[in-house]
């Protein structure tokens, strides 16, 4: 007999009322790796597009809801985290400069998403103009930017806008004066793994960009691989675009483009799914492309210099960095020379985001990495070390930006300094503070940071971020909260997040680990945390831990992580490993069975950085740490709360909907093991704020409630 969605959520919500979590039907599947017997019971899971797994999703998120809308003081959290996160206070980012004008992506709440403007400086922004606004795009306010490219004249600008976090962009093009849309939408530019990208041609009639697979061209399987990079004149049908580049590429290929707008040369960068493995091409006026990097050579990043030459930095021989400039017309390594050499601190590899190395007529801006926090250097054109930006003392700095003539505009924060954007002017050698400015709607100036080290399993100091509440006293009774991610040779730098204070102001300590894995000491780092060295970042991370109790600022009673991503599968691993260790954890989109990720539909691009089943030892390392597989029954696991996202294109839902099974089935208490699922949200990119508010009232009430925090609405906030 056919049992329909509703009578199945209308079953299960029956049981929620008298048993706790929704039972979840084992259906077990048994693979044989290498010789090793897997025995998968919740496979059936995996099937996002099945109705019984979309009832059991609801009742699921039905069983989770009945547990976080009882805990207490929940209209006092919301109201406060709407005061914060809702605060009329504005910030900026993605910054681009265009023949006078300066380009922006704008964050104003209440507006539930990010827009582009323009204005005239950074120290205008009180007349900035809105260009694209995706809250008035459509009626369910599920569209976002993606990201943007204004026209060499600035004109134009080109913007990807995706639907419900999926980051699968299309390309629409504006026009600066106006607002309007013009011309045709380019469908298929921008994925959620492989991203996309754009540059447009030195005349602004057309574009070079990153072109996903369309129709029949490839089977279903491969529509999110296999980019290449077409060319497309405006005023023209997408049928007719000119290939370019790509067929030859790997199918885990993520492509980024720079073009010269004076010497019309186009480079190409393209990474090897997300392991840091980079290939460098350049096209010349004349459209010959030629290949001057190779995937394992150790070159990471490549600019544009001033005399028609190129400045690349290099990991070969030198995992913390080094700078060499190559002349174009000679554009193979035998002609290259050094500029910079490598020092004891790392340039900042920054594939997805702004350029690190900023090459102007007469100097080289370097950003660097020192371990956590990060520092621009400057340099003139063959290497000596000239004055650079006045800058915090232990901050995150970057995203530079090149303005008219010398000038450069970046980035500047603290754990407890507000974002904002400062100019430096190299002929005075004076910074100066814009306008580009957030202003908290809360004040840290009763908090102190602390930066210490743990000792890892095997010796290895790890630098540990603590931000500490006046009131905080060393004996061991502070409720606190610890986060990490180390992967990817992704670096935890000291950003700022005003949302922290919802914890700080209730006198709970917040931690940021700087684990293995990371990039925060160079190429060795992370290689330390991938592949079969994967353990290195679990070890680091309960030292990290174990630091934090034997110095006193807690106690495993009084201590929660929260991760996501990659740091969800830090979540995974910590709890089943030390399940003793934490009293609470709150994982976002986490990875956790590390046997089936590398089979969803980006699964591919992530085996540069796990590994595969497919080699033994890559499958031996796996399947010691993978956290699905690891979860024991009758083991008194934390509490601990999943969230996932419907429409997540980086990791599979069905990654945090195995893991809840698994522990809800294990558990021999009853420990809450809750599953939120949000159903028109994504990885992160794109959610509004509405449901932003939703997951830190949620996050904070569970984590008050399992630490013992009686929440205090009339909490004395620091400052």
């Amino acid at each position: 007999m056919r049992i329909s969605r509703l009578m199945v959520l209308f079953l299960a919500m029956a049981t929620i009322a008298v048993a706790g979590p929704p039972g979840t039907r084992k259906v077990p599947v048994t693979d044989t790796l290498h010789g090793v017997k897997v025995v998968d019971p919740y496979r059936w899971l995996e099937a996002g597009d099945d109705s019984a797994v979309r009832a059991w999703s609801d009742a699921q998120n039905a069983h989770a809801r009945g547990e976080l809308d009882r805990l207490p003081s929940l209209d006092e959290i919301r109201a406060r985290a709407t005061e914060i996160y809702a605060a009329r206070t504005v910030s900026y980012g993605s910054i681009a400069y265009r023949d006078g004008q300066l380009f922006a992506i704008k964050r104003q709440p209440p507006k539930q998403h990010p827009f582009l403007v323009v204005m005239p400086s950074p120290d205008r922004p009180d007349v900035a103009r809105v260009l694209v606004d995706p809250n008035t795009l459509d009626d369910h306010g599920a569209t976002s930017i993606d990201w943007y490219v204004p026209s060499p004249d600035g004109k134009l600008v080109a913007v990807s806008l995706s639907k419900g976090g999926s980051e699968s962009g299309d390309v629409h093009i504006y026009r600066t004066a106006t607002g309007k849309g013009m011309y045709e939408t380019i469908p298929g530019v921008n994925g959620g793994t492989a991203g996309g990208d754009l540059a447009w041609s030195p005349d602004g009639s057309g574009f070079f960009y990153t072109r996903y697979p369309r129709g029949s061209e490839r089977p279903p399987a491969d529509m999110d691989f296999f980019q290449q990079l077409y060319y497309h004149k405006l005023g023209t049908l997408t049928t007719a675009d000119r290939y370019e580049i790509g067929k030859d590429l790997p199918r885990i290929a993520e492509i980024q483009v720079d073009m010269n707008h004076k010497t019309g040369r186009l480079m190409m960068t393209v990474q090897d799914g997300d392991g840091g493995e980079f290939a460098h091409f350049l096209r010349s006026p004349d459209g010959v492309w030629k290949q001057f990097s190779r995937f394992g050579d150790k070159t990471i990043q490549a600019a544009f210099g001033p005399a028609d030459d190129l400045f690349l930095v290099s990991r070969r021989g030198a995992p913390h960095g080094m700078i060499s400039r190559i002349p174009i017309d000679r554009l193979d390594a035998s002609a290259a020379e050094t500029v910079i050499p490598e020092g004891k601190d790392t340039i900042v590899d920054s594939f997805f985001g702004p350029p690190s190395v900023v090459v102007t007529d007469s100097r080289i801006y370097v950003e660097y990495q020192l371990g956590g926090p990060s520092q621009i250097r400057a340099f003139d054109l063959k290497g000596k070390p000239v004055a650079a930006p006045q800058q915090l003392g232990v901050a995150s700095v970057g995203a530079l930006t090149r303005l008219g003539g010398e000038d450069v505009l970046f980035y500047q924060s603290s754990f407890i300094d507000p974002p904002a954007r400062y100019r430096f002017n190299p002929s005075t050698g004076r910074t100066a503070k814009t306008a580009l400015a957030t202003e908290s709607p809360v004040d840290f100036g009763n908090v102190t940071v602390v930066r210490e080290f743990a000792v890892s399993k095997d010796g290895t100091r790890i630098p540990v971020n603590i931000m500490l509440p006046k009131t905080a006293k060393r004996d061991g009774s502070n409720p606190c909260v610890v986060t990490g991610y180390g992967g990817y040779g992704v670096n935890l730098t000291p950003g700022f997040r005003a949302s922290r204070q919802l914890l700080l102001e209730q006198g709970v300590i917040y931690a940021v680990a700087n684990l293995r894995g990371g990039g925060e000491y160079g190429a060795e780092w992370h290689e330390q945390g991938n592949l079969t060295n994967k353990q290195n970042v679990f070890d680091d991370f309960a030292a990290v831990l174990q630091h934090m109790i034997d110095r006193g600022y807690t106690s495993s009673q009084k201590l929660a992580i929260t991760g996501g991503s990659n740091g969800g599968l830090l979540m995974g691993a910590l709890l089943t490993q030390h399940p003793d260790l934490v009293k609470a954890v709150v994982s976002h989109v986490g990875i956790y069975d590390m046997l089936r990720v590398e089979l969803s539909s980006n699964g591919a691009f992530n085996i540069p950085e796990f590994g595969t089943v497919k080699k033994p030892s890559h499958f031996k390392a796996l399947h010691a740490y993978s956290p699905y597989h690891r979860v024991k029954n009758g083991v008194p696991y934390p509490p601990t709360l999943f969230l996932t996202g419907a429409n997540d294109p980086r990791v599979d839902p069905m990654q945090s909907r195995k893991m809840a099974a698994r522990l809800q089935e294990a558990c021999a208490t009853s420990t809450p093991i809750l599953l939120r699922t949000s159903s028109n949200t994504g990885h992160g990119g794109g959610t509004p704020l509405a449901e932003r508010i939703n997951k830190a009232v949620d996050t904070h009430a569970f984590m008050f409630d399992q630490l013992g925090v009686k929440y205090r609405a009339t909490a004395k906030r620091p400052g």
